[in-house]
C-alpha cells in the first residue's frame, strides 16, 4: 500500500514537471517574439495613458504590415537612454510634418499643399514652429501631453528598426482594460 503511495507523488509530479514544461515551451516564445509587457513611466501620454500602467505591446504585426498615423508605439529612443519611450506616431516616412503653434500639418503626395491632422484628442497647447521631412525608414512620434513629452521635436524622427511595437493592450488598472483604440487621422 506504501508503494502505491509513493508512486502515485511521483507521478503526480512528473505530470506537474510536465505541465510546467509544456507551459514554458508555449509562453517563452509568446513573450519574446510576439509580445512584450511595458509599465508607463512619466506623463507625456496622458491623458490616454498614465503613469504606471500595464500595457501589453505586440511585437508581430509590423512585420506584416506598415505602422499606421495615430497609433502609439513603443521604441528605442535615438538618444541613448537605456529604456523604452511610449508615443504617438504622427509623420509617416516620405511625409514633412510641419508643426505650427497648435496645428500639425502633414505634406505627402496626396496632400502636396498639405492638411491639418484633426488631434481631438488633444488638450494641451502645442508652441512652436518646426518643419522636418522624413526620409525612407523615419517616423515622427509625439507624446499626447505635448507639455511634458520628449519627443520628435526634440530628438528628431525615429527610425522604424528601433519600434519594438504597437500598444495592443491595456492591463491594468481593471477599471481601463481593453483593446486600444486608434484615432481617426483620416486626411
Amino acid at each position: 500500500m506504501f508503494g502505491a503511495t509513493v508512486g502515485s507523488i511521483v507521478m503526480f509530479f512528473l505530470e506537474v514537471g510536465q505541465i510546467v514544461i509544456i507551459a514554458l515551451a508555449i509562453i517563452i516564445p509568446i513573450r519574446y517574439f510576439f509580445i512584450q509587457p511595458f509599465v508607463v513611466k512619466g506623463a507625456s501620454m496622458e491623458p490616454n495613458f498614465y503613469e504606471n500602467e500595464y500595457l501589453i505591446i505586440d511585437e508581430i504585426t509590423y512585420r506584416f504590415r506598415e505602422i499606421e498615423r495615430g497609433e502609439t508605439v513603443v521604441f528605442r529612443p535615438p538618444t541613448g537612454v537605456d529604456q523604452y519611450y511610449i508615443k504617438r506616431v504622427i509623420g509617416l516616412p516620405g511625409e514633412t510634418v510641419e508643426i505650427n503653434d497648435n496645428k500639425i500639418t502633414i505634406y505627402n503626395d496626396e496632400y502636396p499643399n498639405g492638411t491639418l491632422l484633426d488631434e481631438q484628442y488633444i488638450t494641451e497647447y502645442t508652441p512652436g514652429h518646426q518643419m522636418v521631412t522624413l526620409g525612407e525608414n523615419e517616423y515622427y512620434v509625439m507624446g499626447d501631453n505635448r507639455d511634458e513629452s520628449l519627443d520628435s521635436r526634440k530628438f528628431g524622427a525615429i527610425e522604424k528598426n528601433s519600434i519594438v511595437g504597437r500598444v495592443w493592450v491595456r492591463g491594468l488598472p481593471l477599471d481601463r482594460v481593453g483593446t486600444i483604440n486608434i484615432p481617426d487621422y483620416s486626411l
